[in-house]
């Protein structure tokens, strides 16, 4: 069961929990961490997804009494790799990892769990996991994509990235939208699809779509569609400098900037699922102390809530999403 994904933990029946509300459990009810060390290991801490989760993780073990060994690995696998091997030698109670290429982590986990660690993750599926604590990227995927073709009339031509298909959400967002344009035939993606980078998204996603508006005249895009949102707020600026407005953008997260560009009517940003990674953070530090506790009667996994943020609900949803400061 090594590398056991998400969707199959899924269809095996593993019990899972849904956090509602702004908390997983009543800040009483979460057992203390005191004299506990917990590792974080994130893949990297650049863009708001990552910095909000890791740092919602990090604030709920310091107020639980917990120390924190915090690595950041620059988006870089094979640092994230012996950055875990550290974090082991230094035998804490516990390892949070964060968002990383599960593929490559399955020997690194193994290792952490051969230690004798308990193995909790953030959006990174794995059978080595005590838990893992996400969003229903399935949700996620399919509701966005009916968003996308119900707004393009079921028909036309529409650009997709596809560069991180390794990320367990990314894939399943990824499957997710050909799932619903299975069945949407006269909805096809441009080939060759374009592939995100790290760092420097937002101003490659501009390039590569200034790039495809050469190429495409007006009429023949309807609409760009990322599994994130840096990449969309590359695309929408894209968009609005080409004077290309009809074509509208997708994504998911729901970082600040994209939320914005969605409340202005006049702009091409049409929707993005937005999470909760703060509060994601958060339940992934209390399970860590509950489990430490003694309560082993952990969830697989923990679903965090979204919302679809569109032109109709922007100003509401940032007010839901603590962006409206």
């Amino acid at each position: 069961m090594v590398g056991l994904s998400l969707t199959r933990v899924a269809m095996l029946g593993v019990a899972f929990a849904l956090v509602a509300g702004n908390s997983a459990f009543a800040d009483g009810d979460v057992p203390s961490l005191k004299g506990k060390t917990i590792g974080i290991t994130s893949i990297g801490n650049e863009h708001y997804w990552n910095i909000k989760a890791y740092q919602g993780a990090v604030d709920e073990i310091k107020r639980l009494g917990g120390e924190v060994i915090g690595l950041d690995a620059g988006y870089v696998d094979a640092k994230q790799i012996a950055q875990i091997q550290t974090l082991i030698a230094q035998k804490p109670d516990a390892i949070i990892e964060e968002l990383g290429t599960a593929a490559a982590l399955q020997p690194s986990f193994k290792k952490i769990v051969d230690a004798g660690i308990p193995l909790f993750t953030l959006d990174t599926g794995t059978s080595y996991a005590v838990n893992t604590v996400t969003s229903d990227n399935w949700k996620i995927g399919e509701e966005l994509a009916l968003k996308l073709v119900s707004d393009i009339g079921y028909e036309g031509n529409i650009v997709v990235f596809n560069g991180f298909y390794s990320v367990t959400p990314v894939a399943i967002r990824y499957d997710q939208l050909q799932s619903v344009l299975k069945y949407n035939p006269n909805v096809k993606i441009i080939q060759p699809e374009l592939k995100e980078v790290i760092p420097n998204t937002v101003q490659d996603a501009q390039t590569q779509i200034t790039e495809i508006l050469n190429k495409y005249p007006k009429g023949e895009i309807k609409a760009i569609w990322s599994a994130w949102d840096v990449p969309q707020v590359g695309a929408t600026q894209a968009l609005v400098a080409a004077g290309r407005t009809e074509i509208k953008t997708y994504g998911v997260d729901g970082s600040p900037d994209i939320v914005s560009l969605i409340k202005e009517p006049a702009q091409p940003a049409a929707a993005v699922a937005a999470q909760q990674p703060y509060l994601i953070g958060k339940a992934a530090a209390d399970n860590v102390a509950r489990y430490l506790a003694g309560d082993k009667n952990i969830p697989k996994i923990t679903y965090v809530p979204h919302l679809l943020v569109t032109k109709e609900n922007a100003a509401e949803a940032q007010a839901q999403l603590g962006q409206d400061k």
